[in-house]
């Protein structure tokens, strides 16, 4: 049977051991998206196997549940074509497959009925985050799942079940919720390697940042309100730059110094991942007409909208390379044209001489982690005078083109996550310690697992400003912590 847009299919359990109506129908629905463009996981990426992987799953180990399918395909209005069969079910998994800005799962999670939000790791999840604060303070009977197990997802799925017996909403959420809670390993080791923190005089280092300048090209999230915000709040001056005037610097770029940094960057690199030579000298060219702009401009960092650049035939080469020089260097290169994570790395840069890592985060409750994710990450962390990380060249993730970092930073260390927003005069931040780099070929390259000081649950179920955090090695708090008194900005600890 179809409906609208969206397919629906019939109960995918084919065995149960009660009587089939004493079973609970739950709707489990697959938000997806099309696969021939960039996309988390990235183009390309076979959504059906991983829908009949889960669904197999479901099928085995959720007997006495009968899952009624169906998919959306990016399309806020297939959520209600799903809804109108509401009397249908019981409950609902909303499975976020693969990043569909447009799948309306706040709408599919208020119907008052249990309902299950899971994120596909790697897939879904800056649509989960985005929404779950929504989702979550809205009082209806939802709880979540954001694990690379699947067994946890089963898990928790089973609990549908008693929905057949008790009737009770807020038993099944309880027991979803001991499920998750329960297959969340406790953080016992909170030992770190020592790492102190160079630290500017506050007084020098305010008159420094109203002389700081960012290059913002192709955009800049926020517009001209935000900039306004920057330079009144913190005395950063963000200066919006064409694609056009990128392109001509990329173009004017001395095609002899741009081989000289890719020679280095290969040189240096653990692997090539397949990433032509001639790939990588475009992304050469891509730095020294970054830099060129810099100089011309008078500014200390540069953000560029890469992907709506690239993608539009604006920039022959992604800046992933030349952003990790710049930072590294002591500079800012940020991403996406995101105004407030590369303010963010302005301000703590001055502060501390380190780089910030802007990422793309990912809630893993399996490790009790978050992911900070991305295609560009420094490879010294510590400041340009640091250790430098061992790295590898890979294609950027979401289209297998061009050229990006996977970083292998650096593990047992204390980071500090931020966003610093001048418009609402609010500073986030989390700490946490690193534990590993995630090998994952899905989504973004560079993969810093961390364990979270404090709440996971807390810092999830309460995200907000977006997807994006920026983190830098070392405690960085007292700083924080100063920089908002002397701003009077409000400090809000995410976890």
């Amino acid at each position: 049977m179809a409906c609208g847009a969206v397919s629906l299919a019939g109960g995918l359990s084919a065995w149960s051991a009660e009587p089939r109506a004493k079973r609970t129908k739950v709707r489990l629905v697959f938000c997806e998206t099309p696969n021939d463009k960039p996309i988390w996981p990235h183009i390309g990426y076979d959504f059906e196997a991983r829908r009949q992987q889960i669904t197999t799953l479901l099928t085995q180990q959720c007997p006495d549940v009968e899952f009624l399918a169906a998919r959306l395909m990016n399309d806020p209005k297939q959520a209600d074509d799903v809804l109108k069969l509401d009397a249908e079910v019981d409950g609902y998994l909303v499975s976020v497959q693969g990043l569909g800005w447009n799948n309306d799962i706040v709408k599919l999670c208020a119907t008052g009925k249990p309902t299950l939000l899971v994120d596909n790791l790697f897939g879904g999840s800056g649509l989960f985050l985005r929404d779950i604060a929504k989702i979550m303070s809205a009082g209806k009977p939802v709880d979540w799942v954001s694990s690379a197990n699947d067994q946890h997802l089963a898990a928790s799925a089973r609990q549908f079940a008693g929905l057949a017996k008790t009737k009770s909403n807020t038993d099944t959420i309880a027991a979803f919720r001991a499920t998750r809670r329960k297959n969340t390993p406790a953080v016992t080791d909170w030992v770190c390697h020592s790492d102190p923190v160079r630290s500017l005089d506050m007084d020098k280092a305010l008159p420094q940042l109203r002389q700081t300048r960012l290059l913002v090209v192709g955009g800049g999230w926020g517009g001209d309100a935000f900039r306004k915000a920057s330079k009144e709040v913190t005395g950063v001056e963000l200066v919006p730059i064409t694609f056009e005037e990128m392109a001509g610097a990329y173009a004017q770029a001395d095609a002899k110094v741009a081989r000289t940094f890719a020679e280095r960057w290969m040189a240096k690199a653990q692997s090539l991942g397949g990433v032509q030579s001639e790939v990588i000298e475009k992304s050469g060219a891509m730095y020294v007409g970054m830099k060129q702009l810099l100089d011309k401009h008078g500014a200390r960092g540069i953000s560029i909208n890469c992907l709506g650049g690239f993608y539009g035939g604006h920039l022959k080469a992604y800046p992933c390379l030349g952003f990790c020089q710049l930072n590294d260097d002591g500079f800012v290169g940020g991403c996406e044209a995101d105004q407030m994570s590369a303010l963010t790395m302005a301000i703590m840069g001055v502060l501390t001489g380190r780089p910030g890592y802007i990422s793309d985060p990912v809630i893993d409750t399996s490790k009790n982690v978050i992911v900070y994710a991305h295609c560009v990450a420094p490879t010294k962390p510590f400041g340009r005078d640091g250790t430098a990380s061992p790295y590898q060249i890979l294609t950027h993730s979401e289209d297998r083109q061009g050229a990006s970092m996977r970083s292998l930073l650096p593990v047992g260390y204390l980071t500090t996550t931020l966003e610093i927003n001048p418009t609402t005069r609010q500073v986030l931040i989390h700490r946490a310690k690193t534990m590993g780099n995630n090998p994952s070929d899905l989504a973004c390259r560079t993969k810093l697992e961390a364990v979270v000081k404090g709440d996971l649950e807390k810092l999830t179920e309460h995200w907000s400003m977006g997807w994006h955090r920026v983190t830098f090695y070392g405690d960085l708090e007292p700083q924080v912590k100063e920089l908002c008194a002397r701003l009077k900005l409000q400090l809000i600890e995410e976890a």
